[in-house]
């Protein structure tokens, strides 16, 4: 007997993803991936151009899910995981290989604190995309809580890539990598406000202005991509330190509506 007669009658729940914009990200997860297996090769020029190509389909993915309005849990969910292999594994890794490494050869104990430089910036980056995904709903959508890890990637593949153009070798640069690695990790997971570019609450609009700066932008990053991108990123990572003392010095809080800041 059946218990629900009108069972056979109700249209079946299609069980599926949305292709398009999971296509993309799984287009950055790739492009994270071959960073990492560049960087064991010693291609490290390649691996830095992947990890701004994984940033690249990291802010496509989003767009395309709302502008087909395919958002989905699922997508979220995988966007994350992508983030943390291509933002997360990925740099860390990259700067391993061409630099930190090479302090084993100074002492057991050098050696041992560059691998864990690079995992402080991996785990940082695992703990930075978990507090953004428990927070999305309740921070404004203006302002970023920590470094965000594409921003973040991109600022180490650009300290590697100028490096590498302008012949710094990763065993020379190695004193400088350490303390890079450690302080952009923790800006992740720090507590400075970054603006997002976004001129509203309620949309992915934003300020007029801001397209100038993009155009500047693409035009240098067109004459020396290395350094353009260095200058940009480690700008944008100053940020968030010099607001906070801004705001300490004048006492003007920050225009934003937080429900809950702590994890």
């Amino acid at each position: 007997m059946n218990p629900h007669p009108n069972a056979s009658q109700q249209p079946r729940r299609r069980r599926g993803i949305y292709l398009l914009p999971n296509l993309f990200t799984t287009a950055g997860m790739f492009s994270g991936f071959f960073a990492i297996i560049a960087a064991t090769q010693g291609r490290f020029e390649h691996a830095c151009v992947a990890i701004f190509m994984a940033a690249v389909f990291d802010g496509m993915d989003g767009r395309i899910a709302r502008l087909t309005n395919t958002q989905s849990e699922f997508g979220m969910q995988y966007d994350s995981l992508a983030d943390l292999v291509s933002f997360g594994l990925a740099p860390a890794l990259v700067m391993y290989h061409w630099s930190l490494e090479f302090l084993r050869h100074d002492s057991a104990t050098l050696g041992k604190l560059g691998w864990m430089a690079a995992f402080l910036y991996a785990a940082c980056g695992a703990l930075r995309l978990a507090r953004f995904n428990s927070q999305a709903t309740q921070v404004d959508k203006r302002w970023f809580v920590g470094l965000a890890s594409p921003a973040a990637a991109a600022l180490m593949a650009a300290f590697i890539w100028t490096c590498v153009d302008n012949g710094f070798s990763g065993e020379r640069m190695r004193f400088a990598a350490l303390p890079v690695t450690a302080i952009i990790g923790m800006l992740m997971f720090s507590r400075f406000f970054y603006t997002s570019f976004k001129g509203s609450r309620k949309d992915d609009s934003v300020p007029f202005w801001s397209l100038l700066i993009l155009v500047m932008a693409m035009i240098g990053v067109a004459l020396n991509p290395p350094i353009v991108l260095l200058v940009v990123f480690g700008l944008y990572a100053l940020l968030g330190p010099v607001m906070w003392l801004w705001r300490k010095i004048t006492r003007k809080p920050l225009d934003v509506s937080i429900a809950a800041t702590h994890d």
